[in-house]
């Protein structure tokens, strides 16, 4: 009797393998699943009016055009277009000598992507003119790019004229900038992303959603450069994302924006570099919290679950942002504004020092007894200073997405720049260029 009772379970096991082996063929050879609600119209790959994607998506396509319209401000950013020369008339001065210091506005929000870059002051639409601006600057500023890039490939659009390449952009930031037509998925449309992160051995196609969460916000929140006469967009992460690995790349090129007038320093501009800034071991970024988790929390309509295409400030909709994983939201915002404030301060220090810099080699280069290695020397410590500061400076988030790393940022700044001023006096042995708040004595009063 135990020998049958053996060999029927033998048999059962057997038979539930069998089974189980059969279930998981079927299921491995069933289609895709669609989504749970069919689509109402199909989408053209790379389709770059995104009105038309919100016949399927309207909650997201009506939060989105809600970017269009807010304009409130929190303590340090926002999105009414002020202007940082006006908040911050330092900027004037550290930026001389190039665009920036014409114009220099906070960002609105993504559907005044177009009207906000045609109407700067900074553009040269003069394209006689060999610096005048390229297509390149609409590589961030439109939902047609995708389709323009995937048409006559990027080296061929950078190689444009802004004036050019006008007639083809008639769509804002939309749904083909992070998103594939035919499943929704998460992608990186940008060929300069996907060069900078083969560069590294990254392969976004295994990533996962959360991840793709960020990344798709690294098609345009990033540090970037035009490189060479084609004024290719290119991000500078060959050697990583770091500030420092970034620095060293930007050293060994050579490349600079501009030269800083009556100093000689070959500078170079920022960008917007919220995607490093983040991904640089903040804590959130470590928790795995994406950007959409708090920029574009999830909100209901009713029984319907969506994330809010209303990009905007977590300091806007603290609740949703921030509520989900902190009890005491109250807490939470009293904690931002005592990191931003620090920031924010520490950040005019070291414009002010940045500022005493530039003074010194002013007064240095102009003297023609000046010792010129010392001086070359204080240019490239200015050259890095400024650039340190700026990467803290056009980060849009006042520090807060990565506090601590703001702060040894800006002090490595304030430390260079003040290197800086010092080589720069002793280039010419006059002790007087030392004097610290030199902004003060010159700047028209507030």
């Amino acid at each position: 009797m135990k020998r049958y009772t053996t060999v029927f379970l033998v048999g059962l096991v057997v038979l539930l393998a069998v089974v189980l082996a059969g279930v998981l063929v079927y299921m491995k050879n069933q289609p895709v699943q669609q989504r749970a609600v069919a689509p109402i119209v199909e989408i053209a790959p790379m389709e770059p009016d995104s009105s038309k994607w919100g016949i399927n998506f309207p909650n997201q396509w009506a939060s989105l055009l809600k970017t269009e319209t807010n304009n409130i401000d929190t303590t340090y950013g926002g999105s009414s277009q002020f202007s940082w020369l006006e908040r911050d008339p330092r900027q004037v001065i550290l930026f001389a000598g190039y665009p920036f210091s014409k114009d220099y506005n906070d960002d609105r929000g993504h559907m005044n992507m177009l009207e906000d870059v045609r109407a700067t002051k900074r553009l040269n639409l003069n394209d006689e003119d060999p610096k005048h601006t390229p297509a390149t600057c609409y590589s961030c500023k439109s939902a047609n790019n995708p389709a323009l890039w995937d048409e006559m490939g990027m080296e061929a659009y950078d190689a444009m004229s802004f004036n050019e390449m006008t007639p083809n952009i008639h769509e804002p930031i939309g749904c083909a900038n992070c998103h594939e037509a035919s499943s929704m998925r998460l992608i990186v449309t940008n060929p300069a992303l996907d060069e900078a992160l083969k560069a590294q051995g990254k392969d976004w196609t295994t990533f996962t959603r959360q991840e793709m969460r960020t990344v798709v916000c690294a098609n345009c929140h990033v540090e970037y450069y035009f490189q060479g006469a084609g004024k290719y967009l290119t991000f500078p992460w060959a050697k990583g994302t770091q500030i420092d690995q970034i620095v060293e790349y930007y050293e060994e090129s050579g490349f600079k924006d501009w030269e800083y007038p009556e100093t000689g320093t070959p500078m170079l501009k920022a960008q917007h570099p919220e995607f490093e800034f983040f991904t640089a071991g903040s804590t959130h970024y470590n928790a795995g919290v994406s950007c959409a988790d708090c920029h574009m929390p999830y909100v209901r309509d009713g029984a319907s679950k969506y994330s809010s295409h209303d990009v905007k400030s977590p300091l806007l909709t603290v609740e949703q942002s921030c509520g989900t994983c902190h009890t005491d939201t109250e807490a939470v915002v009293r904690r931002v504004n005592t990191i931003q404030e620090q920031i924010a301060t520490t950040k005019q220090d070291t414009e002010d020092a940045i500022i005493d810099a530039i003074t010194a080699l002013k007064a240095a280069a102009a003297n023609p007894d000046a010792d010129q290695a010392l001086l070359d020397q204080a240019r490239n410590l200015h050259r890095k200073a400024q650039y340190m500061w700026d990467f803290v400076s056009a980060e849009n988030s006042t520090g807060f997405h990565n506090p601590e790393y703001a702060l040894k940022i800006l002090a490595e700044s304030t430390n260079l720049a003040r290197q800086a001023q010092m080589l720069a006096a002793q280039s010419v042995n006059d002790p007087g260029l030392l004097a610290t708040g030199t902004y003060y004595k010159t700047a028209p009063a507030q």
